[in-house]
């Protein structure tokens, strides 16, 4: 399912990355690879704040709709 479905404070896996490769390496250097670890702090319209890798990156909901995690 995509991150964007996901309620605060829940916590998944990275499974897929999808879009252009400039999307996919945009989103991998923000740490989100296959395995990786993401747990929701705060959703507002959409748009998210997410933990990951010890740092919290805010994200649209079209980016995060991007990311498949289980």
């Amino acid at each position: 399912m995509p991150l964007s479905l996901l309620k605060e404070r829940e916590t998944c896996e990275v499974c897929k990355v999808k879009g252009t490769d400039e999307t996919k390496r945009f989103l991998e250097n923000l740490g989100f690879v296959v395995g990786a670890t993401v747990t929701v702090i705060s959703v507002v319209n959409g748009n998210m704040i997410v933990n990951i890798k010890d740092s919290r990156v805010a994200i649209g909901k079209d980016m995060a709709a991007k990311i498949l995690v289980k």
